[in-house]
């Protein structure tokens, strides 16, 4: 996952631990070398090559569910959460130093939109050549949440999935208190923004931190606005609670996208946010 990974639960012995965690451990490998974009021989990378060609797929019916979820997001964002837009990262070196040509901007979004692909399950087609997906908004969070009803179905009842910052509560402390989850400060890592408390469900967060240049004084993150090829600039992070890791994970995407209108939007859907915005303001839902 290109990430810290962690697994804490209680259980009746080292040895249940040790095989618990092993199963965790396969399942979110699996996962990775399935969906990975760095990976050349993973199902995605299968994927892309048919898209590259202008060609057409049969996916598994796990693939199916993502990209069903992902169909979801998109109309759900107006077009803001788009697993298309992964090909914008080919303009945006965050360890060059540099700003994009507009021109290359401008050449990659002809490859850009959900809508310039069909998905008719099982079968997902291109009918333009040089579009991709990339599925990386989406599986971290699912392997979170497998990972927790991987725990439960092992007899875990108590603990917590960590993936990069990607949460699934199993179940609290057997004593019923709840796992105090820390927010990281967006602009200083050894400060806590704001301490969570969750019994269950899950959390995520999404920030400009993460990878981002300074150039001129002016902060670029690596979440690029799927529209107009630049990445957004109005929120430095949102965290999410939400009944799955999947569902938080993708709504602080979208939130992020939706730059000034990110936190109504998450208050709308009545899910639970803590954000701060570029100019260091914070707001949380509730209050």
């Amino acid at each position: 996952m290109g990430t810290i990974c962690d697994l804490q639960c209680y259980v009746s012995s080292a040895a249940t631990g040790q095989a618990i965690s092993q199963l965790v451990y396969a399942d979110v490998s699996r996962l990775e070398k399935r969906y990975s974009r760095y990976l050349t021989d993973s199902y995605l990378a299968h994927i892309n090559r048919a898209a590259a060609a202008g060609g057409e797929i049969a996916v598994d019916t796990e693939t199916a569910g993502l990209l069903d979820y992902a169909a979801t997001c998109y109309a759900q964002s107006d077009g803001l959460f788009d697993i298309t837009s992964g090909v914008l990262r080919r303009a945006w070196r965050f360890d060059s130093g540099k700003l994009p040509e507009q021109s290359v901007i401008d050449s990659l979004l002809e490859t850009v939109g959900w809508q310039k692909l069909h998905w008719q399950a099982p079968l997902l087609s291109f009918p333009l050549p040089g579009l991709e997906i990339d599925l990386g908004g989406v599986v971290k969070e699912y392997a979170a949440d497998r990972a927790a009803v991987i725990c439960q179905e092992a007899g875990v009842g108590h603990g917590f999935v960590n993936l990069g910052g990607d949460i699934r509560i199993i179940g609290p402390h057997p004593d019923g208190r709840p796992w105090i989850i820390g927010i990281q400060h967006p602009r200083d890592k050894q400060l806590v923004l704001q301490n969570l408390e969750l019994h269950r469900g899950g959390m995520a967060s999404s920030g400009d931190y993460e990878r981002c240049m300074i150039i001129d004084g002016v902060r670029y993150g690596h979440i690029i606005n799927p529209k107009t090829g630049w990445p957004v600039k109005h929120l430095a992070s949102v965290s999410v609670v939400g009944d799955f890791c999947l569902i938080a994970g993708s709504a602080t995407t979208i939130a992020m996208l939706k730059e000034q209108q990110g936190p109504a939007w998450l208050a709308e859907l009545g899910l639970p946010y803590v954000c701060m915005d570029a100019a260091g303001n914070i707001c949380q839902h509730p209050a």
